[in-house]
């Protein structure tokens, strides 16, 4: 199991940022008649979101993508259509209007990760029309600052049902993990604490740590471990200092 890739399916159900989004996205398809269908989530690198995402989408068969920061207009409608088996038309318009009939037909929501490179790139405006040919459900997820930077494009922002934030990992979540990234191994109350705090927040640190955990347990063939046992080798994502 790879320490950053949180598995993706009911294990990581109660993990905090996925209920949240689960939440979101019943609360926006589930609006209503006549109130927006546009909803953001909000919220640091390393808190959870993309997996977040991906349990959902599979959760209520959500379309669901990842823009990359070298896309254009053409690639993110053509990916879109991709993710939903249709064979994209010749232009950019008619390829919105075959998204927008797909998610109007189906009632299915999409789901669009990283969708602050769509406003950095001044592409968000496609997604409004998206949205405009559908009616649907469309949830934008990005980094913090996503809601702050919609505001310059009126049309988009003033059809926000709801913005919500990720929250930074808890202890609940981390002693969950733990279940998963050191299964077999008691980490003791003591050092799930210390692992929780040195790893800022952040549940991608935390995998991190839970892997450092279990490979100093195993390698000390041992099925309970504490501070005393491991020490203070934690990942922070610090950089090491300079040499002098």
């Amino acid at each position: 199991m790879n320490a950053v890739d949180v598995p993706v399916n009911s294990s990581i159900a109660p993990l905090r940022n996925v209920l949240l989004l689960t939440e979101l996205m019943e609360r926006v398809m589930n609006r209503t008649p006549g109130l927006p269908g546009l909803a953001s989530f909000t919220g640091y690198s390393g808190y959870g979101k993309t997996h977040a995402c991906i349990y959902v989408a599979n959760r209520h068969r959500a379309y669901h993508i990842q823009v990359k920061s070298v896309w254009t207009r053409k690639k993110l409608v053509t990916s879109i259509l991709q993710e939903m088996g249709i064979q994209s038309a010749a232009t950019i318009p008619d390829m919105v209007d075959q998204i927008g009939q797909e998610l109007s037909l189906s009632r299915r929501p999409l789901i669009i990760d990283e969708a602050d490179i769509l406003v950095s790139k001044n592409m968000i405006e496609v997604v409004r029309d998206i949205y405009e040919s559908s009616q649907g459900t469309i949830l934008l997820v990005g980094e913090e600052q996503l809601p702050q930077k919609l505001k310059k494009w009126e049309r988009v922002h003033g059809r926000m049902l709801d913005w919500v934030q990720a929250q930074p990992a808890s202890i609940g979540d981390a002693r969950h993990l733990a279940k998963l990234y050191c299964r077999g191994i008691d980490v003791t109350d003591d050092l799930l604490a210390s692992l929780h705090a040195a790893s800022g927040g952040s549940a991608r640190r935390i995998c991190v740590n839970l892997d450092r955990v279990r490979e100093k347990a195993e390698t000390a063939g041992i099925s309970k471990i504490g501070v005393a046992e491991f020490g203070s080798d934690f990942f922070t994502g610090n950089p090491p200092p300079r040499r002098s």
